[in-house]
């Protein structure tokens, strides 16, 4: 496969990969400034296609990734390349631990809302978890940190 098409497929799954991200943190920040619990489940649901966006891209960047390096002779052992295999996989933990949290989350206002959709709590103390917060404000920071490794490879 020639060099271009490694590229462009690369290039793809990274836009995918952070679009999605920042799709899912935008919803999700739409969510906590929300009251009623109908509304706060149908912005987190709308974070549910986003997660294929971002799975896809992930996959792609690193498939089309490693093509690359091995294309390029770029030593995987390199500072930037284990900085950022180290920056996805906390992104894969964390976005699996932070995505459940974030599930159930959705679960609790859609039985809110079923119920009488009255703002709760219960549901404003999830919404707005520090520990929650703290996980998913570290994925976008994470993710911000690859697309710089990726554009300036120090």
């Amino acid at each position: 496969m020639s060099y271009h098409w490694l590229l462009f497929l690369h290039l793809t799954g990274a836009f995918l990969f952070v679009s999605g991200a920042v799709a899912a943190a935008v919803l999700r920040i739409a969510a906590m400034k929300r009251e009623h619990p109908s509304e706060i489940a149908l912005l987190l649901r709308a974070v549910r296609p986003a997660v294929p966006l971002i799975v896809l891209g992930l996959a792609l960047v690193v498939t089309f990734g490693l093509f690359l390096a091995d294309r390029l002779d770029d030593d995987l052992a390199a500072g930037w390349l284990v900085a950022t295999f180290l920056l996805l996989g906390w992104i894969v933990l964390v976005g699996a631990l932070a995505g459940g949290q974030d599930r159930h989350t959705r679960e609790l206002a859609e039985r809110i809302a079923a119920d009488d959709d009255q703002p709760s709590a219960e549901l404003a103390a999830r919404l707005r978890n520090p520990v929650n917060l703290a996980l998913n404000g570290s994925l976008l920071l994470a993710t911000v940190a690859i697309v710089a490794l990726m554009v300036w490879k120090p």
